[in-house]
């Protein structure tokens, strides 16, 4: 595990995951352009993130037992072909369909992630890991920038078109530079996917893992979408344009977090765990001041990427260190545990914001918080 064939793991990893956010910010643009309306659009998103969910279940666990220098230039050849048909889609609904294959198959992400925790040694595994899973909440903070300056400049359509070549270009990278690993074990289909529910059912450290993941998605969730919210209504009207570049402020905070991996490789994991709970409780008292100053909730989104991203990399590598011989299995039950919390976190954003607006939101951020903080104190004596 060289620095730079690290550094291509997480940027791979990041550009995989930046396929599922590249629409969000387009959906107006789409709708006019496609004569449709904005609910129809709107479906774009919900198809891409079961397409996500259903990869997860079926295709990350198979980091397990095949050969990933062939599973993962293969996903990002087929997140291509999925890319280009969606920047040539005719109608709304063939752009659904690409959207779903594309969010099917971008799960390549949770492949190399696993992969970099098998290649690293014990002495390095958590800081490898770390940067690699770093590149996908870099990716997820960036892609939307992205999207939103590539469309004002070259159209909706470009970005797919870009973002198609670049799976191209990664996918002979990395079939170029991932090791031939010996042989894997020998499990039928089925039973893989039949032993990641077994996993979950059995192992603690797994569910607590599982607990820790989903209450930080609902809050990263939960935050970014009535972000949207809140700075395009009274007293921001911020356009789109600049809504978008609050994530580049979420880059501070996640680049902070960076150590996270190193603070596990030195046996502090526990306690920095419950440090990155506090920031987090911390974030959300900070964001009650946000709905009338701008100020504050700058400083929220660099307080909650740190502690988010801090958090999920100990989280990631504790459970890496627990199961190394089934390390996609249990990451696939880790980001299972992720989109659940995140669903329910956007949905519950929506909620609250038409309830009583911003306010009403950073309340539930800051139960989630502590709920996570609690957890902690429940079972700090579980997690070295």
């Amino acid at each position: 595990m060289t620095a730079p064939f690290t550094l291509l793991l997480a940027v791979s990893a990041g550009a995989a995951v930046a396929n599922l956010y590249y629409a969000q910010p387009l959906l107006d643009d789409i709708a006019r352009d496609l004569h449709a309306s904005h609910g129809a659009a709107g479906t774009l998103i919900t198809a891409t993130q079961i397409g996500y969910a259903l990869g997860i279940l079926l295709f990350a666990p198979l980091g397990d037992i095949l050969s990933r220098r062939r599973l993962v230039p293969i996903m990002l050849a087929i997140s291509a072909v999925a890319l280009a048909g969606a920047a040539l889609a005719p109608t709304m609904l063939l752009l659904g369909v690409a959207l779903g294959v594309l969010g099917l198959t971008t799960v390549t992400g949770q492949i190399l992630v696993p992969l970099a925790g098998d290649l690293a040694d014990e002495r390095s595994r958590g800081r490898t890991v770390g940067v690699v899973a770093s590149g996908i909440i870099i990716g997820i903070l960036v892609s939307r920038v992205l999207s939103g300056v590539v469309a004002g400049l070259l159209g909706w359509r470009a970005i797919f078109v870009i973002a198609a070549v670049l799976m191209v270009v990664l996918a002979v990278l990395l079939l170029v530079r991932i090791p031939t690993l010996p042989p894997r074990e020998r499990i039928a289909y089925p039973r893989l996917i039949g032993s990641v529910l077994r996993m979950v059912a059995r192992e603690r450290l797994l569910q607590i893992s599982m607990g820790f993941g989903a209450l930080a998605f609902a809050m990263f969730t939960l935050f970014w979408t009535a972000l949207t919210f809140l700075l395009s209504s009274a007293p921001f009207h911020f356009s789109a344009t600049v809504i978008g570049l609050f994530g580049l402020v979420g880059l501070v905070g996640a680049s902070a977090a960076q150590g996270a991996g190193r603070i596990h490789d030195r046996g502090l994991a526990r306690p920095m765990m419950g440090a990155f709970w506090g920031v987090l409780v911390v974030t959300w008292v900070v964001a009650l001041f946000g709905a009338t100053a701008v100020v504050p909730v700058i400083l929220a989104v660099v307080l909650l990427d740190l502690g988010m991203q801090g958090q999920m990399l100990l989280n990631q590598a504790r459970v890496f260190a627990a199961f190394p011989h089934a390390r996609a299995r249990a990451n696939t039950a880790l980001v299972t545990g992720n989109f659940i919390g995140g669903a329910l976190g956007s949905g519950l954003a929506a909620l609250l914001w038409t309830l009583g607006g911003w306010v009403p939101v950073a309340i539930a951020g800051l139960a989630l918080a502590v709920a996570g903080g609690l957890l902690w104190v429940a079972t700090r004596h579980r997690l070295d």
